[in-house]
């Protein structure tokens, strides 16, 4: 499936221009790449940085999945005169997205970086008993919670949402503070959040019916013990908190099995948002993939 991408507004994408191999970043659901703005920093001074926001380019028929997303980053690369293989970085659902533009274009890349990304099986999680967590944060609550934000205005989903920053967040300048705060007030984000979300367990199993090409590939995924705590200082029940991260562990740990010479590393101290919280280790992965020498995995 590919979707023809009708505009390209330059302020929703971030091309550092700067020598070197072409690092692409795939964001999570509803994240912007400023969160990487130090990771971006440290690269740039040694390699090209690109990443984009999916919600900002007009989709031909208003539906985003893994996909579209595929072809989104096609037309930048092309847009960008991006001709060399890249390092492609995918964190939580842009790992998804990478996943399936690895299986359809492997001639394309020179490395793969999954940062707690999201899993091919991830239906599995459905399988859990975890009622508290299903009533918070189910994906048909998600749904209808992202196409009510859809219809507001910036306004009023300032009121709605009330954008806070993560302490991480907070020790980034402030005018990327600021960009950070009013990403979060976009209704077109939440327009493509629903159908992201709709489409991604289908996406998901879709994608693992392909082979997966042999490239370098590292697998970061985050602390089993910190995200169980951050779920008890929300308040959450600890048995359902316990075999979601059990079984996130083992997703993560599956997807080392994608190549025969990847390898997983978890992030001591770090929750879901690696990039912010342990952005030394996203660095050292990407430098190291940037060292391993180009494979043929054309077909």
């Amino acid at each position: 499936m590919q979707t023809k991408i009708s505009s390209f507004d330059p302020v929703q994408y971030l091309d550092t221009q700067t020598d070197g191999t072409p690092i692409v970043i795939l964001t999570g659901m509803g994240c912007s790449y400023h969160e990487w703005y130090e990771i971006v920093q440290t690269l740039q001074t040694t390699n090209r940085v690109l990443s984009f926001h999916r919600h900002s380019w007009r989709e031909g028929d208003g539906v985003h999945r893994t996909s579209h997303a595929v072809q989104q980053l096609k037309t930048l690369l092309t847009h960008c005169n991006v001709d060399e293989p890249i390092l492609l970085v995918g964190h939580s659902y842009g790992g998804l997205i990478a996943q399936e533009f690895a299986i359809h274009h492997p001639d394309q890349l020179k490395g793969l970086l999954l940062v707690d990304s999201t899993s091919v099986d991830l239906h599995e999680l459905d399988t859990l008993d975890t009622p508290v967590l299903d009533t918070l944060s189910s994906d048909a609550t998600w749904i209808e919670q992202c196409r009510h934000y859809a219809t507001q205005t910036k306004d009023q989903l300032r009121h709605l949402v009330q954008p806070v920053l993560t302490p991480e967040q907070h020790r980034l300048p402030k005018t990327i503070q600021s960009a950070l705060l009013n990403f979060q007030t976009e209704p077109t984000l939440y327009a493509m959040m629903a159908t992201e979300v709709t489409h991604w367990k289908m996406d998901a199993q879709r994608i693992k019916r392909n082979t997966f090409p042999d490239l370098p590939l590292i697998v970061i995924g985050r602390d089993q013990r910190q995200a169980i705590a951050e779920g008890l200082q929300d308040g959450l029940p600890e048995t359902e908190v316990r075999q979601l991260e059990e079984t996130w562990h083992q997703l993560i740990l599956r997807q080392a099995n994608l190549t025969k010479t990847a390898t997983v590393r978890f992030a001591e101290g770090a929750g879901h948002a690696v990039h912010l919280d342990r952005p030394e280790l996203v660095i050292a992965a990407i430098r190291q993939l940037d060292q391993t020498p180009v494979k043929d995995v054309s077909q």
